[in-house]
């Protein structure tokens, strides 16, 4: 059934792009613009940068060395140390789950997924701890539609204007991070719904899905098996519409990675 629906959608995706997607040159019009040049490209990722990239506490520093520039060695080229969650980036099952995939033994099809913004700023407004509950997510439903299985389900929190300042980790004085985030019922109902299926994601623009006062990680625990993967600290989410979109995701995959930093592109069709 996963595999009919997913079908279904790419269908429904190709409709909705209104023949964007041809095979072949017999259905191209000599002299006409490339059809998928209507499609809009969107940018979901902060750039990397040591100056202003928020490190999760206890993640490796994240550094950028110059090793070669062009009037010394005829090239520039730059040294990369960092982790495989930092910045803008993408998570796998095996990050919280043992004996679940690691990033190799995803597919590409894993990483090529419709899309939904639930924009939850109002609701975090004036409290860092709040966590998103089942009713918050059927009143989206109630104006925009059912969630599919199979979907990236993005949070749009405001974080991502806090990013490269304090405010973004939001620490107290006992370390421990402030965000909003997904409550464990609301994400027991989206599995049992079979709103998130064997494929899907939870997406948002802070450091996960999980609230950041819970240490336990229960929400990504349980985000984190078959071939579901997270989409972490994205950015310029006011340009991702609410529903329509699909979410590419790219980025080295390592050898048993527990996810990279990633380019991460909303693929919009055209109104």
């Amino acid at each position: 059934m996963g595999k009919v629906r997913r079908r279904m959608a790419l269908t429904g995706m190709f409709a909705t792009l209104g023949g964007l997607f041809t095979r072949g040159d017999a259905d191209a019009t000599p002299g006409q613009p490339d059809p998928l040049s209507r499609l809009r490209v969107v940018n979901l990722a902060h750039v990397h940068d040591p100056d202003r990239t928020n490190g999760f506490p206890g993640d490796p520093p994240f550094i950028l060395e110059t090793v070669a520039t062009i009037p010394e060695d005829g090239f520039y080229l730059q040294y990369v140390k960092q982790g495989e969650h930092t910045g803008t980036h993408w998570g796998v099952p095996a990050h919280f789950n043992e004996g679940e995939r690691f990033a190799d033994q995803l597919d590409a099809q894993d990483l090529f997924l419709p899309a939904v913004k639930i924009d939850v700023r109002q609701l975090v407004r004036g409290n860092d701890d709040y966590a998103i509950t089942i009713e918050d997510i059927k009143r989206w439903e109630r104006r925009n539609g059912r969630i599919q299985p199979g979907t990236a389900i993005i949070f749009w929190t405001g974080w991502q204007d806090r990013w490269g300042t304090p405010a973004f980790p939001n620490l107290d004085d006992q370390g421990r991070i402030h965000q909003p985030g997904l409550s464990i019922e609301a994400m027991h109902w989206l599995l049992d719904t079979g709103r998130l299926g064997e494929r899907g994601s939870l997406g948002t623009d802070t450091f996960g899905a999980d609230v950041g006062i819970d240490e336990t990680f229960t929400v990504s625990t349980l985000l984190f098996h078959e071939r579901r993967i997270s989409l972490e600290v994205l950015a310029n989410l006011e340009k991702l519409p609410t529903r329509g979109a699909w979410i590419l995701v790219g980025g080295p995959i390592n050898r048993r990675g527990s996810g990279s930093p990633a380019s991460i592109f909303a693929l919009i069709p055209p109104d």
